[in-house]
């Protein structure tokens, strides 16, 4: 038997091995081949085609391989570089492209201590154990700490760290930041401020001019907010300045008066109502008349948090003011064109709120022997107002003369002797660390 060879068969398979390597290689390249390793295990499997490393050189071009003019993308102006490429108006937007991700490591494996950054534990569970109306009491140290310090202290430079359940608050940074936080978890667990509580009285007044007799007796203080005014008064001076403002006819109260918040908790006082309206009206052939009318709700009243904490020795008193006030002072109407085959000429009426909005959001201190007074200034009223049949009638007859309420909103704050007991607790009675760790309190 005679084989039969053809010259012919090896040129196309050599033409096809030098012109196909590089043709595989600018398609891997370009994105179509995913990067494989364990990038949270730290391991990483380097693509043959990944740039060269440092003190590597990169592989020389042969002469069979195209050059980097001659690879020059579709679109690219003549004589440009291959990575400059000109936006062609219908083009084609390249297919899966390269995804570029963050290098992951295992890192050292310890925490840095690079500006001297130090574990500590503190134990929180003389006041855990006493408080009962929350399910993670422990959470309010951790709020404290942050207004005290910053959020930025513990998500930058130096690395810090911050976390605590119903037994130990764990920190980890720097000794300054480490003082801060045990003067925090101090006034926390201190023994003698549980037997304190504060009270709270929120009150309007139709009328500022109550301030004409009781400025005499009121010590003005800075007060950051716009708007807001704050004093100090004698507690005695409080009690009759109380006493003459429940004689004015204006003059309202909006919670109790025998209502307690211990130290170092919070509470919300709030008297929001949701209030309805027809804010827009949808257009739909299943039902009748042709629309569908949307709803909105707008929470209208009031919201006031309180969060104080004493100071160790007793003397002086912190507290988180946060209140948040809204009106509708009243719904504009607006007619819309919503014509259907039964009712051509059919106008749909929605509404649009004109709103009034006051906030407040300070930290106050003050000395435990005085009573302190907040004044929001003349702003909408907390609540629905007392009805007056005389002073309604002539409203609603002449209704320029009608406008929205306003008052003067005043908040008192004292502190005052718990009248409940807190429990003894099982544990030690300060925030101090255990003394088989080191030496002293950092």
């Amino acid at each position: 038997m005679r084989s039969c060879f053809c010259p012919s068969v090896l040129v196309l398979g050599a033409l096809f091995i030098v012109v196909g390597g590089p043709l595989a290689v600018a398609q891997t390249d370009s994105g179509w081949k995913t990067s494989g390793g364990d990038r949270y295990n730290g391991e990483q499997k380097k693509s043959p085609f990944d740039g060269a490393s440092a003190g590597q050189a990169a592989p020389t071009p042969s002469a069979n391989t195209p050059s980097a003019s001659a690879q020059v993308p579709i679109g690219s102006a003549p004589g440009s570089a291959a990575g400059d490429v000109t936006p062609v108006e219908g083009g084609l937007a390249p297919v899966n492209a390269a995804i570029s991700r963050a290098r992951v490591t295992k890192g050292s494996g310890a925490l840095p201590q690079d500006k001297g950054q130090v574990w500590r534990e503190y134990d929180i569970r003389p006041y855990t154990l006493r408080v009962t109306t929350t399910a993670r009491p422990e959470q309010a140290i951790v709020d404290w700490i942050l207004r005290e310090t910053g959020y930025e202290a513990w998500h930058s430079e130096p690395v810090g760290l911050l976390s605590a359940n119903r037994e130990t608050l764990r920190v980890y940074h720097t000794p300054e930041m480490q003082a801060i936080v045990a003067d925090i978890a101090d006034r926390f667990v201190n023994t003698a401020a549980s037997n304190y509580a504060f009270t709270l009285r929120i009150a309007t007044v139709g009328n500022p001019n109550w301030r004409a007799k009781a400025m005499a007796g009121m010590t003005p203080i800075p007060v950051q907010s716009p708007g807001i005014q704050g004093w100090l008064l004698a507690k005695e001076n409080a009690r009759m300045l109380i006493a003459e403002l429940g004689r004015r006819t204006d003059f309202r109260e909006y919670n109790s008066a025998q209502q307690l918040v211990n130290n170092g908790q919070s509470i919300v006082i709030s008297t929001m109502r949701p209030r309805s309206y027809i804010r827009n009206a949808i257009i739909t052939q299943a039902a009748w008349p042709g629309y569908q009318p949307e709803m909105g709700t707008i929470e209208e009243g009031f919201s006031m948090e309180f969060s104080p904490l004493l100071a160790l020795d007793l003397s002086s008193a912190d507290a988180v003011v946060k209140l948040r006030l809204n009106q509708v002072e009243k719904l504009l109407p607006v007619k819309l064109d919503l014509p259907t085959t039964v009712a051509p000429n059919q106008r749909v009426q929605v509404d649009v709120p004109q709103m009034t909005s006051s906030n407040l959001h300070e930290r106050f201190r003050w000395p435990t022997d005085k009573v302190l007074l907040l004044s929001m200034g003349v702003v909408a009223t907390p609540g629905p107002t007392k009805d007056n049949p005389v002073t309604d009638a002539v409203m609603d007859a002449v209704p320029i003369l009608k406008s929205p309420p306003r008052a003067d909103a005043l908040l008192f704050v004292e502190s005052v002797g718990a009248s409940a007991p807190a429990p003894t607790p099982t544990a030690a009675r300060s925030a101090s660390l255990p003394a088989q760790t080191f030496q002293g309190r950092y």
